[in-house]
């Protein structure tokens, strides 16, 4: 429904990698904000990026993406409805286009995600707060595999490491320009009662949270 909050998530297949390279990830960020409208889906990749496009209108989308993350063989995206079902029609898209894109990339057929994605309803409450946290700090398992249950190994590594992490809109969010077009931060933190300075000292702290104890 126009207006609601969903987490949007899907890995591969037998959980297999679905981003081998960056040319990968980087097809996939751009599907973000390429299929973030009605338009048709499988228009020629090249024609859609050597075209001069205006950003999408208000009209146009079909949702606010809030933020993302990207890891090898999953994905996590949080979105608010700019019309109705247009969480499910956004998912769609960019999965069938970037199924297609990888599948004649590396010479494979059939399905590449896990079925179709989670779309989850997130409820305004403290779930809701925390969970871009959860979204942003899944990166850290590629440095520090059991940092949830033993606490962090190393907190300014951690920190310095998310920061280093491109395939996340983290760096946006926190006033570092990575692929600030895909989205829409004035919402983001309309809906998270922060700013850039305020979100990253939250999350910091949240993350702390886990040290390990000496």
């Amino acid at each position: 429904m126009k207006g609601d909050i969903y987490h949007i998530l899907n890995r591969g297949v037998d959980k297999r990698k679905i981003f081998l390279d960056e040319r990968d990830y980087l097809r996939f960020v751009h599907n973000l904000y390429d299929f973030n409208n009605r338009n048709e889906t499988f228009m020629s990749y090249h024609k859609r990026r050597s075209a001069i496009r205006k950003p999408t209108s208000d009209d146009d989308g079909l949702v606010d993406v809030l933020c993302w993350c990207l890891m090898s063989n999953h994905y996590h995206i949080l979105v608010r409805e700019k019309r109705d079902g247009g969480a499910s029609m956004f998912s769609k898209k960019v999965n069938s286009s970037y199924t297609q894109y990888f599948n004649l990339k590396n010479e494979r057929s059939g399905v590449l995600f896990q079925g179709k994605s989670k779309i989850i309803l997130i409820k305004k409450d403290n779930h809701f707060t925390y969970l871009p946290f959860y979204i942003f700090a899944n990166p850290i398992q590629l440095i520090d595999k059991n940092w949830k249950e033993n606490g962090l190994s190393n907190q300014k590594q951690t920190i310095k490491f998310l920061e280093d992490y491109k395939w996340s809109s983290y760096l946006d969010i926190i006033g570092k320009d990575n692929f600030s077009f895909v989205t829409n931060q004035n919402k983001f933190f309309e809906l998270f009662i922060a700013d850039k300075k305020q979100f990253k000292k939250d999350f910091t702290e949240w993350l702390f949270g886990f040290t390990k104890a000496e």
